[in-house]
């Protein structure tokens, strides 16, 4: 795009989510995650820039959930950049068998989404995240099922960021690479959702791959 971003959204579940208020107290609505650390991070060295941050990202969303919303919580907010973070819970679902995880519609219903952004927003920036686990807490039980689900939501959503000129950014090499430093807990509590350190960690990878690009907010 020609010009910086000036109003950014972040999407997802609830690793975007991240407890955030359902108002417009500006104390609470970015929650507590990586898009809160990535937006008053921006927000304070680009004060006089006004920078609109929003988050909309729905705890327990699957990619076909994010597109059944993708109307009221991501068009109509008229982004000039959209982050997306979307997957675990397609896998989640799939794999305790519940009925809303019987047909797998991650790489479709992310394809929808993305086709009708371009299609309606077309200089509107896709940022694509990696979807990522680790092995602890609710991943140990079925850890090669859930590295071969994930495994195959990573590839298709990297193949979408290619495909529809997003900037991806990788986050599984990055989690791999903190197990280094400390154990999987540490990072990810029940091997999905992050603690304080992951949400830093996401959101410095985040800043170092997305301020390098055509899309740098500045």
């Amino acid at each position: 795009m020609s010009t910086s971003p000036s109003v950014i959204l972040f999407q997802g579940d609830s690793i975007t989510d991240g407890g955030r208020s359902r108002n417009d107290d500006p104390n609470h609505f970015l929650g507590h995650g990586y898009a809160y650390l990535i937006s008053s991070k921006l927000g304070m060295e680009l004060a006089g820039k006004h920078k609109t941050f929003y988050n909309r990202g729905i705890s327990g969303d699957r990619a076909s959930d994010l597109y059944a919303r993708w109307n009221e919580d991501t068009i109509s907010l008229k982004p000039d950049l959209i982050s997306i973070l979307i997957g675990v819970n397609d896998a989640w679902r799939t794999m305790n068998g519940e009925p809303s995880g019987i047909t797998d519609r991650f790489g479709r219903a992310y394809r929808h989404l993305l086709e009708e952004t371009r299609e309606v927003m077309p200089d509107t920036g896709l940022v694509l995240l990696e979807p990522f686990i680790l092995k602890t807490g609710a991943t140990v039980e079925k850890w090669e099922a859930w590295e071969e689900y994930i495994g195959q939501y990573q590839k298709l959503a990297q193949g979408l960021a290619e495909e529809f000129g997003a900037v991806w950014v990788p986050l599984q090499q990055t989690f791999n690479d903190a197990l280094k430093q400390a154990d999987a807990a540490y990072w990810l509590w029940d091997g999905v959702h992050p603690t304080a350190a992951g949400h830093e960690l996401i959101a410095r990878q985040w800043l170092s791959v997305v301020q390098k690009s055509p899309l740098a907010i500045v």
